[in-house]
């Protein structure tokens, strides 16, 4: 199997196999849009729960209980304020957590004295703490202008590293798609937005462009002077960096996501709800739409985008009529012919270069 991989691998490398990605990039923006589409949807209905560190209220602790069952608390609160609707978790094997609107301090104490007897714990076993929403707007602020700087930034040093403006601007495209779909995930699962969240949802940010970049930096070493020969397009180089950079983009996905896996797994059901979990979920959805965005959609964008150029139409329109009088005038079939009606680059040839031509009926 490692050895079918690796050939694999080898094949996409060289060119002997190839997948038409790119030609089919209306099939991948149409499965973004629509995720994207899903995803703003579910920011409606049923929306974002957000934490306690963003909407402020009281939150009480209790340890060391012998049942994780959430009906005494819910009951234990309704009991001092009959119109809240507690929010209860399980913390670990031991404990539960609670989290309420803001109560007054003889609510507070009234509800503590209620989860002692309740859970028949100690005084000592029951802890409460006020959260003001101060504290989560002036988090939810800075998570803002972080994220305006750093698409800010990320433009500018694509387009100066790449000396190119439609690299920067697929790449940022990409990564609106992969915020979307994450939050939309979290918004369907229902899980409460907490700071570790927003920190999971800056990460992915990160991830996202190191895949995107590594890519887009063989679209760039394939393209170089594409327009000075005639052997294949633009569409069709970019398409075999893309294939070049598959397997790495797979094995780099597999080895982030299985450790993060290890841990929303641990973090939801051992542990119960907690910032390994809450951050653990972000970076897994992340880091998985963020794989299918650097190869599926980001490439493809800047490959549309390049398309609408000009020179690029004019050198594309020169290759196709190339090939068209060559099969016709001799009934060739060149290693750029198959590149063009099957996405694939027969063995021998490499970036696109011509293999020795094919008679008919050979």
């Amino acid at each position: 199997m490692a050895v079918n991989f690796a050939q694999w691998g080898n094949d996409l490398y060289t060119g002997r196999r190839s997948y038409n990605i790119v030609g089919r990039r209306r099939m991948w923006f149409t499965i973004a849009g629509v995720l994207v589409l899903v995803a703003a949807v579910l920011l409606f209905k049923p929306g974002l729960q957000a934490g306690i560190e963003f909407r402020g209220g009281s939150e009480f602790t209790v340890s060391n209980v012998s049942s994780t069952e959430q009906q005494p608390a819910i009951d234990a609160v309704t009991e001092v304020a009959p119109d809240e609707v507690p929010r209860v978790t399980t913390v670990g094997s031991s404990s539960i957590r609670i989290q309420t609107a803001e109560l007054s301090n003889d609510q507070v104490e009234q509800v503590r004295t209620a989860l002692e007897d309740a859970y028949d714990v100690t005084e000592d076993d029951v802890a409460s703490s006020f959260i003001g929403p101060t504290w989560g707007a002036d988090v939810s602020k800075k998570a803002g202008t972080s994220l305006v700087v750093f698409l800010v930034l990320l433009a500018v040093v694509m387009t100066i590293y790449f000396r190119n403006w439609r690299m920067a601007a697929a790449a940022i495209i990409a990564l609106f798609h992969d915020i979307a779909v994450t939050v939309g995930v979290y918004a369907a699962v229902g899980w409460e937005v907490t700071p570790a969240t927003v920190i999971g949802f800056l990460t992915i940010l990160g991830y996202s462009v190191y895949d995107t970049v590594v890519v887009f930096d063989k679209v760039r070493e394939n393209t170089i002077a594409v327009t000075e020969q005639s052997k294949a397009t633009y569409e069709e180089r970019a398409n075999l960096a893309v294939n070049q950079t598959l397997v790495r983009s797979i094995n780099t996905s597999v080895v982030a996501l299985l450790p993060v896996a290890a841990i929303l797994f641990i973090g939801a059901f051992v542990l119960g709800a907690g910032t390994l979990r809450d951050i653990a979920l972000a970076l897994f959805v992340g880091m998985f739409v963020g794989a299918f965005s650097s190869v599926f959609l980001a490439t493809p964008l800047e490959v549309a985008f390049r398309l609408r150029e000009k020179s690029i139409q004019e050198h594309t329109a020169k290759v196709l009529a190339a090939r068209s009088a060559t099969v016709g005038a001799t009934g060739d079939v060149t290693t750029a012919d198959a590149v063009r009606m099957t996405g694939q680059i027969r063995p021998g040839s490499h970036q696109g270069t011509s293999a020795q031509p094919r008679r008919k009926g050979r």
